[in-house]
């Protein structure tokens, strides 16, 4: 039971942090000059929160681990015995995160 916790732990977190790291953005770059943005064409507004999809981080997350679970199905090797679980796991994750998502009150 404690490794399959832990598995499904590190799966998740693995799942996340890969998801946030795709995700972040890239340090804002220095100031244009204001001559440089005045000949610029205006930028679009940014989308309200009522338009924005709510927790792109999750939805990314069930993505990566969908991805990662057809992985593991067409495989031509067990993973040292680890497939099943790994794969047991996976669906544990996905179900999770999607309750998640189920219960969000924003």
């Amino acid at each position: 039971m404690k490794l399959r916790m832990l598995s499904l732990s590190t799966l998740v977190i693995f799942a996340l942090g890969l998801s946030l790291s795709v995700t972040s953005t890239p340090a804002s770059p220095k100031a244009p000059s204001a001559a440089a943005s005045a000949a610029a064409a205006p930028q679009p507004a940014a989308a309200p929160a009522a338009q924005r999809e709510p927790h792109p981080e999750i939805r990314e997350a069930i993505a990566s681990l969908r991805r990662a679970k057809a992985h593991l199905e067409h495989a031509a090797h067990d993973f040292g015995g680890h497939r099943v679980e790994a794969l047991k796991a996976t669906d544990e994750a996905i179900r999770q995160l999607q309750d998640c998502l189920k219960f969000d009150k924003d």
